[in-house]
């Protein structure tokens, strides 16, 4: 526990930066989804969605980045980012068994960094 405690800035940084490569969809939606899921949309609507996907995702990854520096806001961010990838971990168990191939090391790592999030989040607590 005290490793998540005392590492929690490059825990953010390193996580961050990897959660920000997913710009990649916002500015190729087709290669995005074909690296993350092994499957591909088409279409202005697929585009819209896609794009809007990736960009909200690298935004996390900025904020990760940003709170790994900035400890006032720390605690909002990994909030923040453990809803978002443990809504993304859910929707894939409930909806995307047929995706796990592609998308499981993604799974595994957002549903680590929830985990590593949530317990310093409640460390952070017990220590005040």
């Amino acid at each position: 526990m005290n490793f998540i405690f005392s590492n929690i800035k490059w825990i953010m940084l390193v996580s961050g930066i990897i959660t920000c490569s997913m710009i990649l969809s916002a500015l190729h939606p087709s290669l995005g989804l074909m690296l993350t899921f092994g499957e591909t949309l088409s279409g202005d609507l697929s585009n819209i969605i896609v794009r809007n996907w990736g960009a909200l995702i690298a935004l996390v990854g900025g904020m990760l980045v940003y709170g790994a520096y900035n400890e006032q806001n720390r605690n909002l961010v990994l909030v923040v980012a453990s809803i978002s990838k443990s809504i993304f971990v859910l929707l894939n168990l409930i909806y995307g068994s047929a995706y796990f191939a592609k998308s499981g090391v993604a799974l595994v790592f957002d549903s680590v960094l929830v985990i590593i999030f949530v317990l310093y989040l409640i460390l952070h607590k017990s220590k005040k």
